[in-house]
């Protein structure tokens, strides 16, 4: 059943949701949509294009945390009409923070947690699916460590990489993992050195020269963000906390070179924005609030047609649902 968006939010409606009046950020928001809201609670997304398609995953529920989490795949050929593709369910717990990929062998690998809802030896257990088309996926895999959140896969040079985080008191920190197949992960890294009592979200972009940044959300002590850089085994990592605090982390690289991040941003009110990074400096600059508010942030990053297209989740209009945005950047 195809999903009728509402009508094209153009920017000269959206001026109050901008972070800035003029066009100095270099980023500039040409439309912004609603293209689910089916659940009661719809949140946490990802987006890809993958043999000329749009497929946005994320979680759906009744409510921010609830037992019945499932993953959600829409579709869509133009990014304006979206279909239900797949919805992919747990009886015994709630699947959650979905995340989609390709191989390289040319798959789709959906990737996620779930959170038991039943008293079990561990609560949380990474897992990943694969498919040829969208709509039809594998049995889940269990991948990483249980209790460690393997919060989103990045493919480089044939192997799978992936920072997961402790999700008990006693295990907190980040490890990172590795896979040739995206099944079956070793460990790089048991616990990363950096600052923190509760390092967590992460989104790894790797360059051609294989250098590899990660942009690292942290909370407890101290809670600004952090970004890393690494160079080939990735045993070894520098960090540079940033200036802000983030939430729900993503990240990009430009053609010409330059970084952008989608965060959820803290200081009132809350709003999920676009953000120049500068990786070597530690800095990140607000460009443009996307239309947004209370639950809302975990974006999804494509650059197509030279426009950045902006999935994401919010709550500011009542219901939280999820929203497409296209960005036209002109100080690349």
């Amino acid at each position: 059943m195809t999903n009728t968006p509402l009508p094209v939010i153009l920017l000269f409606c959206l001026l109050p949701f901008t972070a800035k009046a003029d066009d100095t950020s270099g980023l500039q928001l040409v439309e912004a949509r609603r293209i689910w809201d089916k659940a009661p609670h719809n949140a946490f997304t990802d987006l890809i294009r993958f043999k000329d398609r749009w497929y946005c995953v994320f979680r759906e529920g009744k409510g921010h945390v609830s037992p019945d989490g499932a993953l959600r795949v829409i579709t869509s050929m133009d990014g304006d009409e979206w279909e239900s593709a797949a919805l992919i369910t747990s009886n015994n717990s709630d699947l959650r923070d979905a995340k989609i990929t390709v191989t390289p062998d040319g798959r789709l690998m959906l990737a996620g947690a779930e959170a038991m809802n039943k008293p079990v030896a561990h609560k949380h257990q990474s897992l990943v699916w694969f498919s040829e088309d969208g709509r039809t996926w594998s049995g889940k895999h269990e991948v990483g460590d249980r209790d460690n959140w393997l919060w989103r896969i990045t493919w480089h040079q044939g192997k799978a990489y992936g920072f997961g985080y402790g999700c008990r008191n006693d295990n907190r920190g980040i490890r990172l993992f590795r896979s040739s197949d995206g099944k079956s992960f070793d460990t790089l890294i048991d616990k990363a050195s950096v600052e923190g009592t509760y390092p967590n979200e992460t989104s790894m972009v790797f360059l051609a020269d294989d250098t590899c940044y990660c942009l690292l959300r942290q909370d407890g002590t101290p809670n600004n963000g952090f970004v890393g850089k690494s160079r080939p085994p990735y045993t070894d990592w520098s960090w540079k906390k940033l200036n802000m605090r983030i939430g729900g982390p993503h990240m990009i690289r430009l053609p010409r070179g330059r970084f952008l991040a989608a965060v959820r941003l803290y200081d009132s009110p809350v709003r999920a924005s676009i953000c120049w990074l500068d990786a070597e400096q530690g800095t990140l600059t607000e460009a443009l609030r996307l239309p947004s508010g209370g639950d809302t942030s975990y974006a999804g990053l494509v650059w197509h047609d030279d426009l950045l297209w902006v999935s994401y989740y919010a709550s500011h209009e009542g219901k939280t649902s999820i929203y497409l945005a296209k960005v036209k950047v002109s100080a690349e």
